[in-house]
């Protein structure tokens, strides 16, 4: 007589669904904690806060998720941000002064599209340092990190540029709809994250570039030798990381209607947190677009919830850098785990 046993539980499948779910996971717990601890969290007033936060975030993360996902980093976002920030103060404020008695103005849309254009030059600054000179990612985009904030600072003299509600005369009083202005109910940035959002998930799962994103951080030199052009791939992710940037630092402009050099400062910490908690892998090859706008949740109502419940900005701070390095460590983790899974499957098929 035989005895059917039941299959055994097994613990590695638990612990690694745990933890690819683990953004999810974090952005229950740290919801359901702040709508206990912080007064008001759960107000209509303050979702609408966080969401606009989240918006910045994620934006900026999501740029930085495709740069991560080929093994690379960048660092300059935040200069970046605040680079684009002035440049639009600048244009709204003052045109460009031709020099000889005559001032070019531009509409909202010009300017949009001149300072987008700022951006993704600095990308591809990035991009030609580490393909074309062989820099490294870090050091490269350390450099332009200093750089876009010097040419910030100079643009006003480390001032303010203030008032940037623009003239009808020159089509620029629709500026400020970009960072305060609604569509169908929602925030003019939200619709702004779903395009870039829906395009970056577009890319990174349908189309051929998306495809060699990920080949290139899985092994770079095996896509490359499967014909994979490595160095286009990383112009390609520095400009669109760039871009985004400098779509962050319009709307901070907008919305406060004032542009300041120091605009974006530590924004690069925020949205490298945001793509790793979402389980983009530093070492390359692994990483969603849906996580990193859930891990850019995550920091969203974690840096919003610290300050209703008055934690000073220093430990917010400190908190953020455990976050990060807590990311990194699951991360790790995760990866060793899948190794070992694939070495005994592989030994189970040889038996």
């Amino acid at each position: 007589m035989t005895v059917a046993t039941a299959p055994s539980f097994d613990k590695t499948a638990l612990i690694l669904a745990l933890l690819r779910m683990r953004t999810f996971v974090a952005l229950i717990l740290v919801f359901a904690f702040f709508a206990i601890a912080a007064p008001n969290f759960l107000s209509t007033a303050n979702a609408v806060i966080v969401s606009k936060h989240v918006a910045l975030n994620a934006l900026l993360a999501i740029g930085m998720t495709f740069v991560i996902i080929t093994g690379g980093i960048d660092l300059s976002v935040g200069s970046i941000v605040g680079l684009c920030a002035m440049m639009a103060g600048w244009l709204v404020l003052n045109g460009v002064d031709l020099g000889i008695g005559y001032t070019v103005w531009f509409n909202t849309a010009e300017i949009v599209v001149i300072v987008c254009l700022i951006g993704v030059l600095v990308g591809v600054v990035n991009g030609l340092l580490i393909t074309r000179l062989a820099v490294a990612p870090f050091i490269a985009t350390l450099g332009t990190l200093y750089v876009a904030r010097g040419f910030a600072l100079l643009s006003s003299g480390g001032r303010t540029f203030p008032n940037l509600t623009g003239k009808p005369e020159f089509g620029t009083d629709t500026f400020p709809l970009i960072g305060t202005g609604t569509l169908l109910g929602l925030p003019v940035m939200i619709w702004l994250l779903i395009a870039v959002g829906l395009l970056a998930h577009y890319i990174s799962r349908r189309t051929t570039l998306g495809r060699h994103i990920y080949a290139v951080g899985g092994n770079e030199r095996g896509a490359a030798l499967s014909g994979v052009k490595v160095n286009r791939v990383k112009m390609f992710v520095y400009m669109f990381s760039g871009l985004c940037a400098a779509l962050v630092g319009i709307v901070i402009a907008s919305q406060l209607q004032a542009s300041h050099p120091a605009t974006g400062e530590t924004f690069e910490l925020n949205a490298i947190a945001a793509a790793v908690l979402g389980g983009t892998s530093m070492s390359g090859g692994r990483g969603k677009i849906g996580g990193t706008i859930v891990g850019a949740f995550v920091i969203g109502i974690l840096s919003d919830g610290l300050i209703m419940m008055g934690v000073s900005s220093f430990w917010q701070t400190v908190i953020k850098g455990l976050v990060i390095i807590m990311a990194v460590v699951i991360d790790q983790a995760q990866s060793r785990l899948q190794a070992r899974v694939a070495l005994q499957q592989e030994a189970a098929l040889e038996k």
